[in-house]
Protein backbone atom coordinates (compact mmCIF):
# COMPACT_ATOMS: atom_id res chain seq x y z
CA UNK A 1 0.00 0.00 0.00
CA UNK A 2 1.47 3.30 -1.07
CA UNK A 3 1.24 6.16 1.41
CA UNK A 4 1.09 9.65 -0.04
CA UNK A 5 3.47 12.40 0.97
CA UNK A 6 0.61 14.47 2.38
CA UNK A 7 -0.53 11.69 4.72
CA UNK A 8 3.05 11.20 5.95
CA UNK A 9 3.33 14.94 6.58
CA UNK A 10 0.01 14.93 8.43
CA UNK A 11 1.38 12.34 10.84
CA UNK A 12 4.70 14.11 11.30
CA UNK A 13 3.05 17.48 11.88
CA UNK A 14 0.68 15.90 14.40
CA UNK A 15 3.57 14.38 16.35
CA UNK A 16 5.74 17.51 16.26
CA UNK A 17 2.95 19.96 17.16
CA UNK A 18 2.03 17.76 20.13
CA UNK A 19 5.63 17.82 21.29
CA UNK A 20 5.95 21.59 20.84
CA UNK A 21 2.80 22.23 22.88
CA UNK A 22 3.99 19.86 25.60
CA UNK A 23 7.40 21.53 25.83
CA UNK A 24 6.09 25.12 25.62
CA UNK A 25 3.19 24.77 28.05
CA UNK A 26 4.97 27.04 30.55
CA UNK A 27 5.09 29.77 27.86
CA UNK A 28 1.29 29.56 27.58
CA UNK A 29 0.03 29.70 31.21
CA UNK A 30 -3.60 30.13 30.12
CA UNK A 31 -3.49 26.77 28.36
CA UNK A 32 -5.46 24.59 30.76
CA UNK A 33 -6.56 21.00 30.62
CA UNK A 34 -5.28 18.03 28.71
CA UNK A 35 -4.52 19.07 25.13
CA UNK A 36 -4.36 16.38 22.49
CA UNK A 37 -3.74 16.84 18.77
CA UNK A 38 -6.15 14.39 17.17
CA UNK A 39 -5.50 15.11 13.50
CA UNK A 40 -3.67 17.46 11.18
CA UNK A 41 -4.92 18.12 7.67
CA UNK A 42 -2.27 19.75 5.48
CA UNK A 43 -3.41 21.29 2.20
CA UNK A 44 -1.87 19.79 -0.95
CA UNK A 45 0.04 23.03 -1.65
CA UNK A 46 1.53 22.85 1.91
CA UNK A 47 0.57 26.47 2.65
CA UNK A 48 -2.15 25.85 5.24
CA UNK A 49 -2.93 23.19 7.80
CA UNK A 50 -5.93 22.60 10.01
CA UNK A 51 -4.98 21.21 13.40
CA UNK A 52 -7.80 19.40 15.19
CA UNK A 53 -7.44 19.61 18.95
CA UNK A 54 -9.21 17.77 21.71
CA UNK A 55 -9.12 19.62 25.03
CA UNK A 56 -10.21 17.85 28.17
CA UNK A 57 -10.77 20.57 30.75
CA UNK A 58 -13.05 21.44 33.62
CA UNK A 59 -15.69 22.91 31.36
CA UNK A 60 -16.58 24.30 27.98
CA UNK A 61 -15.36 27.78 28.91
CA UNK A 62 -11.91 26.46 29.84
CA UNK A 63 -11.71 24.43 26.63
CA UNK A 64 -12.69 27.43 24.51
CA UNK A 65 -10.14 29.62 26.29
CA UNK A 66 -7.41 27.03 25.70
CA UNK A 67 -8.35 26.91 22.01
CA UNK A 68 -8.06 30.72 21.86
CA UNK A 69 -4.61 30.51 23.47
CA UNK A 70 -3.50 27.96 20.87
CA UNK A 71 -4.82 30.10 18.03
CA UNK A 72 -3.09 33.18 19.46
CA UNK A 73 0.20 31.24 19.62
CA UNK A 74 -0.17 29.65 16.17
CA UNK A 75 2.64 31.80 14.75
CA UNK A 76 5.02 30.80 17.54
CA UNK A 77 4.12 27.11 17.11
CA UNK A 78 4.66 27.46 13.36
CA UNK A 79 8.09 29.01 13.98
CA UNK A 80 9.04 26.16 16.32
CA UNK A 81 7.76 23.68 13.74
CA UNK A 82 9.99 25.25 11.09
CA UNK A 83 13.00 24.66 13.35
CA UNK A 84 12.18 20.97 13.67
CA UNK A 85 10.81 20.04 10.23
CA UNK A 86 13.48 21.68 8.05
CA UNK A 87 11.16 22.21 5.10
CA UNK A 88 11.06 25.03 2.60
CA UNK A 89 7.56 26.05 3.63
CA UNK A 90 5.77 25.39 6.88
CA UNK A 91 2.01 25.79 6.65
CA UNK A 92 0.01 28.45 8.45
CA UNK A 93 -1.77 26.71 11.32
CA UNK A 94 -5.46 26.97 12.10
CA UNK A 95 -6.65 25.26 15.28
CA UNK A 96 -10.12 23.76 15.49
CA UNK A 97 -11.81 21.99 18.34
CA UNK A 98 -12.34 18.31 17.59
CA UNK A 99 -15.66 17.21 19.00
CA UNK A 100 -15.22 13.52 18.26
CA UNK A 101 -14.01 12.67 21.77
CA UNK A 102 -16.94 14.47 23.38
CA UNK A 103 -19.33 12.87 20.90
CA UNK A 104 -17.88 9.42 21.64
CA UNK A 105 -18.24 9.92 25.39
CA UNK A 106 -21.83 11.08 24.91
CA UNK A 107 -22.62 8.02 22.79
CA UNK A 108 -21.05 5.73 25.42
CA UNK A 109 -23.33 7.25 28.06
CA UNK A 110 -26.36 6.77 25.82
CA UNK A 111 -25.46 3.14 25.19
CA UNK A 112 -25.16 2.54 28.93
CA UNK A 113 -28.70 3.78 29.46
CA UNK A 114 -30.18 1.37 26.95
CA UNK A 115 -31.82 -1.56 28.64
CA UNK A 116 -31.95 -4.74 26.70
CA UNK A 117 -35.13 -6.69 26.98
CA UNK A 118 -35.08 -10.27 25.86
CA UNK A 119 -38.17 -11.64 24.19
CA UNK A 120 -40.15 -14.19 26.15
CA UNK A 121 -39.08 -17.54 24.78
CA UNK A 122 -41.72 -19.66 26.46
CA UNK A 123 -44.38 -20.78 24.06
CA UNK A 124 -47.90 -20.70 25.43
CA UNK A 125 -50.14 -22.98 23.48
Amino acid sequence: MKVSRTSRLNGEYQKEISEIIRLQKDRMPDLKGLVSITEVDVAPDLKTAIVYVSIYGKGDAESKRSLEVLQANAGFIRHQLSQVMRMRTVPALTFRLDGSMVYGAKMDELFKTITYSTPDTTDEE
